[in-house]
């Protein structure tokens, strides 16, 4: 399956003389899903923040991880490093999970440096970022935005087997939220771990569905399993 991609594009607004975003579809083919198949293996150059380094980075330094390979559209924007600073404030509670983060964009490892050193909100960043300014491992993934040389914001959380779980792609013009993801990541690590199911917003110390040793009862009668309170509380 595969998706058309929206464009943005300003057209004038001739009551206020402004430019207005409106969306036009492309041509552009881009996969719809990456989830439940092996993520792409690749190798690229790489800024480690951490140590203040140049390095090369390949999936084989993620095999028998939970890992997760964060695209984002470009250096020096406006959305993008608040999205990367909101990943580095988690940062240390990813690693008590055992999760790696690789942030990527189309930037060069040059350019990677020269952000974080110059970007307020950056001080003190952890993580390492990709560089990938061909675009290939961008393709591969699926979130490239063709003819812009630039990536959706593709976020993909992969198992240790290397299999994708999930993923969020979103446009450019809105930021993602790292507390949702954490989530995510606990929800997954917990239903791999258990055979257990997470409902809807579950965190740690929530309900889950023991379907692995209830699904007869359960079928149909989830409500007498948990209520919808239970769930949005």
């Amino acid at each position: 399956m595969a998706c058309d991609m929206d464009r943005v594009e300003a057209l004038p607004d001739t009551q206020n003389n402004t430019q207005q975003p409106t969306y036009e579809k492309e041509n552009k083919k881009m996969a719809s899903s990456m989830v439940l198949q092996k993520t792409p293996e690749f190798k690229m150059n790489a800024y480690d923040a951490k140590t203040g380094h140049y390095k090369t980075v390949s999936s084989d330094d993620y095999k028998g991880k939970w890992h997760v390979i964060c695209f984002y559209p470009a250096d020096f924007t406006f959305v993008c490093p608040t999205e990367i600073a909101a990943m580095n404030a988690k940062y240390d509670e990813f690693q008590k999970l055992g999760v790696e983060i690789l942030a990527v964009s189309t930037d060069t490892h040059f350019s990677h440096k020269r952000f974080v050193e110059t970007e307020p909100i950056l001080a003190g960043l952890k993580l390492t970022i990709g560089a990938d300014p061909t675009g290939s491992v961008t393709r591969a993934f699926g979130v490239m935005i063709e003819g812009e040389g630039q990536a959706l914001r593709g976020r993909f959380l992969i198992n240790p087997e290397g299999v994708c779980v999930a993923q969020e792609v979103q446009a450019p013009m809105v930021g993602r939220n790292v507390n949702e993801f954490l989530r995510q990541v606990q929800a997954w690590q917990h239903a791999t771990k258990t055979g257990e199911v997470c409902p809807a917003g579950w965190r740690p110390g929530k309900k889950t569905l023991p379907v692995a040793t209830e699904v007869e009862k359960m079928t149909g009668r989830v409500g007498d399993y948990i209520t919808l309170d239970e769930i949005l509380s």
